[in-house]
């Protein structure tokens, strides 16, 4: 028979320890969240900042404490009084589940045009061995609430706890990813942000989670240091070209039928790339394996580019690689051998919050950030060509490349017109 565990405690470099529950632990021990130790974080940026090879797993557990944390204190202050003891519950474990659906390397599949992990998170949910850990819980509808949570669908008090401006999630990945890849950005007064975190009633009678006015400042330094990281750290330019060449990789291998979209959502990262290197005619493979990242042709800040330009490379992934093609074809290249690249983060240090003033008065938050929001964006953004080769490429050019609308470079395409003669 087995004897239910109360708690465990478990060393983490970032906030030393982390006191799990029983509930949490019998999450913990099942086949999808042990996934996630296989999950790095970052993606390919270990290969930029060696540091940078910390999981899904870790931050999991990063942001379980978190929640806990400024749930505590909103106890501690009487505001969970009046909701249900199973609303902190559900919010804790949605804060340990939130990555659960992640495919592998980061972020880089869904920019490669696959379902977003917040869609995916109510199928690993269905997981036999995650179903008997909430049901244990005894909490109607469990894995349901937890997945509303998840995808920003929940109407809960707590709901910005785990989507919103303020979710813990942020607070745990920036510090966390900053820590592993010994970078000075990333700094997020924490303690200062959940003592300020608190449950206002909005004037339609909602309750939600906002910040007191004394804790602003904070909240800038978390919007802040989500600009530096993306600067300096996720959309690095090496960091960026992996990120390319894994995504021509894997899109090409889905496009022959040689790799299953749902196959690889239940993966890790060294399955997928052993997989990978074992298909016909996958260089890529090789070339990530070792290092060999595509060159920069191009790299051009977003200041530089059309306010609009572009976004075709940003959000159509099968036009992306239509055009890749032929500007490898018109520079005497094999076909991939030209990549794009220009990643996309509007909301970046966007506050969607509401503000508890001195006076009691809900106000909507305000940052200084917000009006520079998109200039921020912009200056971190970089559009960039990038080449199994070195070739001569004109900037002027790629800027007209990008100025066409999508309905423009199709029409380019099926006339034949060449790219970059533009």
């Amino acid at each position: 028979m087995l004897v239910p565990r109360d708690f465990e405690v478990v060393r983490d470099p970032l906030w030393n320890n982390i006191r799990l529950d029983g509930a949490a632990l019998d999450v913990l021990d099942s086949e999808p969240f042990q996934r996630l130790r296989y999950i790095r974080q970052l993606g390919h940026a270990f290969l930029v900042y060696p540091g940078a090879t910390h999981t899904r797993f870790e931050h999991a557990l990063g942001a379980y404490h978190l929640a806990g944390r400024a749930l505590g204190l909103l106890a501690e202050r009487g505001e969970l009084a009046d909701l249900p003891a199973e609303e902190a519950t559900l919010v804790r474990l949605a804060a340990l589940l939130h990555d659960v659906g992640h495919y592998p390397f980061s972020h880089a599949l869904e920019e490669a045009g696959l379902l977003s992990h917040e869609a995916l998170a109510a199928e690993h949910l269905a997981h036999p061995e995650l179903c008997r850990a909430l049901d244990r819980l005894g909490v109607p509808r469990a894995a349901d609430r937890i997945a509303q949570l998840i995808r920003g669908q929940s109407h809960s008090p707590l709901a910005g706890l785990i989507s919103g401006s303020l979710d813990l999630d942020k607070i745990d990945y920036l510090t966390r990813d900053a820590r592993m890849c010994g970078v000075p950005y990333g700094t997020v007064d924490v303690d200062r942000l959940l003592h300020s975190t608190t449950l206002v009633t909005l004037a339609d009678g909602r309750r939600t989670v906002g910040v007191h006015e004394k804790g602003a400042s904070a909240l800038e330094s978390l919007t802040f240091a989500k600009y530096q990281m993306y600067r300096n750290v996720y959309w690095h330019h090496a960091v960026r070209s992996a990120t390319a060449m894994f995504k021509r990789l894997v899109r090409t291998a889905i496009a022959r039928g040689q790799l299953d979209a749902a196959w690889i959502s239940r993966t890790t990262d060294e399955a997928l790339m052993e997989r990978l290197r074992q298909l016909p005619d996958t260089p890529l493979a090789a070339r990530l394996r070792r290092r060999r990242l595509y060159k920069r042709l191009a790299d051009l800040p977003a200041t530089e580019v059309p306010a609009q330009g572009g976004e075709w490379i940003a959000g159509d992934p099968e036009l992306v690689a239509q055009v890749e093609d032929r500007l490898a074809e018109e520079l005497h290249l094999e076909p991939a051998a030209i990549l794009l690249d220009f990643p996309a983060k509007p909301e970046m240090v966007a506050i969607d919050l509401p503000l508890m003033t001195r006076r009691g008065v809900i106000e909507p938050a305000q940052s200084a950030l917000e009006a520079v929001a998109d200039a921020l964006h912009r200056n971190a953004r970089c559009l960039r060509v990038f080449g199994a080769e070195a070739r001569e490429l004109d900037p002027h050019t790629v800027v007209a490349l990008a100025e066409l609308t999508a309905a423009e470079v199709r029409e380019a395409l099926n006339a034949g017109t060449a790219l970059l003669e533009r």
